[in-house]
């Protein structure tokens, strides 16, 4: 089997992935960015990809949400990762002589109070583990990188600070996404369906009627995120995560009743939540 992430290696995206597919016989494949992942899920390049689509202090990664529209992909389980944010630094490195601070920039805005405490100014990579590879390829001993306890391993620096990020508790919610196919993919047992929903008319009010169907219907919903359509200025559809299977029948009821509505409805996935 054939599975793309996000490198380089040391990144989050690489220990999420290690993790999700242990103990499998898996072809690696590593890719510069997160689009890369899913274009090379939809042109069948490989298998699986797993992308990061949320975290829990900065919110949805919208490149995530248009990427699985436009490689028609759909996801196949999801995978809650805890992300501890360390500033790392060349040995014989001080913090009170650190300038920058070099990192992805979702890191760096989940590291902000920290930031501005400690009054450096930020400089954006491609990701954590890059931004740790060139602090110890240049050695710089004025700057830092913001990244994982893996990377300083990897690449030979020193955790000067750990826990850096605003929040304790911060998460990255990653998919596992694969080629839609044609064949009915069995949904027994199944604890969430992510929904694309375009609105029939473009209205005052729209969003919440579509979301009184769920509130009729019981089902509690733990995600809506909107997203242009790329159409016509001022149009949206609504990604929709709900806690129900798409197996279940208030599941169907739903579907029919926004369907019939005039709602176009398409299932992007239907999965189980794991938590590393």
């Amino acid at each position: 089997m054939k599975v793309a992430y996000l490198g380089p290696h040391g990144s989050f995206s690489e220990e999420a992935a290690l993790r999700t597919f242990t103990g499998k016989d898996v072809d690696w494949q590593l890719c510069d960015s997160i689009l890369e992942v899913l274009e090379a899920v939809g042109d069948r390049k490989v298998d699986k990809g797993i992308v990061p689509i949320e975290n829990s202090i900065e919110g949805t990664i919208n490149i995530t949400a248009d990427g699985l529209l436009a490689n028609n992909l759909f996801i196949e389980s999801e995978v809650i990762f805890p992300v501890t944010l360390n500033l790392l630094v060349n040995e014989g490195a001080s913090l009170e002589e650190i300038r920058e601070v070099w990192s992805i920039y979702p890191a760096l805005a989940q590291c902000k109070e920290f930031i501005k405490e400690a009054r450096v100014i930020t400089k954006e990579f491609d990701s954590t583990s890059s931004a740790a590879k060139a602090l110890k390829e240049q050695g710089r001993m004025d700057a830092g990188a913001i990244a994982s306890s893996a990377a300083a391993r990897l690449f030979g620096l020193k955790v000067a600070n750990s826990s850096v990020q605003d929040n304790g508790e911060n998460h990255t919610r990653f998919l596992v996404v694969g080629k839609r196919s044609a064949e009915v993919l069995p949904f027994h047992k199944r604890n969430k369906i992510m929904l694309l929903i375009a609105p029939a008319l473009d209205q005052s009010g729209v969003l919440s009627s579509i979301l009184n169907v769920f509130s009729a219907l019981s089902i509690n919903l733990t995600w809506i995120e909107s997203r242009p359509t790329k159409k016509r200025l001022g149009t949206y559809h609504f990604f929709i995560e709900a806690e129900t299977g798409q197996d279940e029948a208030k599941t169907g009821k739903a579907l029919t009743i926004l369907r019939a509505f005039g709602h176009e409805v398409q299932v992007l996935g239907s999965y189980n939540t794991s938590r590393l």
